[in-house]
């Protein structure tokens, strides 16, 4: 569903090395950054764990900055009513500017569907919601959720299957990519009952709490940024082949079949909120 393309970009990688991690420790990848011991690390650092009950969420970070990479977590969602719960696995620099590429998962009222949000934000501004559901039960098992970020697009997958895609249109249309800043994967789970779950019109079940997360198979290909390092990263490397690859015609089949048969909400089609036109990457992506 992915090409590599051998077109060469002329973007100069600085400061940063080549990292590839393969289900790698969680232990050794990532800090707990809220919680109170509600993020729980098992079975040799393998497995993780978020907890949210009525006191506090929880959530943890990558010990490492990225730029550009291809990213994969496997994650078990909150069974059962989860209504008013989101879950979040996404990439994100820091400040008012920061850029960022959103997986949230929004909970439900048992026997309904989560809704999987996702959103691009580049320069301190986001409005770039597509909405889905999923053609499977996140809560049943492990599933891969996966974000390629390079030079060309981004394209968020569920289980190898594109979802989604944000082009680099920047050079071409003057739309702004996320190019400029390293970023942390972020994950967490948190109430957010006010208007997760149907607008906020369903409230959180604390009855139900503690709603636990789970998390296995954290997998980047990447570059990790380290400042005032020399090296950089090289296109010219097989390992490193997804820094070019972009979708194949069965790619962009998948993404279609999706958006048609799963896509809940779609801010390019949104009239109400655009009543001036949608904005211009709509109608090139």
């Amino acid at each position: 569903m992915m090409k590599t393309s051998s077109c060469m970009f002329s973007f100069l990688f600085l400061s940063f090395l080549v990292l590839v991690a393969l289900a790698e420790n969680f232990n050794q990848e990532f800090d707990v950054t809220w919680g109170d011991g509600r993020v729980k690390i098992l079975e040799n650092g393998q497995l993780l764990t978020l907890s949210l009950d009525k006191t506090s969420g929880s959530g943890f970070r990558s010990k490492r900055q990225y730029m550009f990479g291809k990213i994969d977590m496997k994650i078990k969602l909150v069974p059962g009513n989860s209504a008013g719960t989101v879950t979040t696995y996404y990439l994100s620099s820091l400040g008012p500017t920061h850029d960022e590429i959103d997986f949230e998962f929004l909970g439900n009222l048992s026997g309904d569907p989560y809704i999987l949000h996702t959103n691009v934000f580049v320069q301190g501004k986001g409005e770039r919601e597509q909405q889905f559901y999923l053609w499977f039960d996140p809560t049943k098992d492990f599933h891969t959720y996966s974000i390629l970020w390079n030079p060309r697009s981004i394209i968020f997958s569920v289980d190898g299957t594109p979802i989604r895609q944000f082009k680099n249109l920047e050079a071409s249309r003057g739309i702004p990519y996320p190019k400029n800043q390293p970023m942390w994967i972020y994950s967490s789970l948190w109430d957010a009952e006010d208007w997760a779950t149907r607008g906020g019109l369903v409230k959180t079940d604390w009855s139900k709490a503690p709603f636990i997360a789970s998390y296995r198979n954290f997998n980047a290909q990447a570059c990790v940024w380290s400042s005032g390092s020399t090296s950089s990263c090289s296109i010219n490397s097989t390992a490193n082949s997804w820094i070019t690859e972009s979708l194949d015609n069965s790619g962009q089949a998948r993404i279609k079949w999706v958006q048609k048969n799963y896509m809940v909400y779609n801010y390019c089609t949104d009239t109400k909120r655009f009543p001036q036109g949608f904005p211009l990457e709509c109608s090139l992506n």
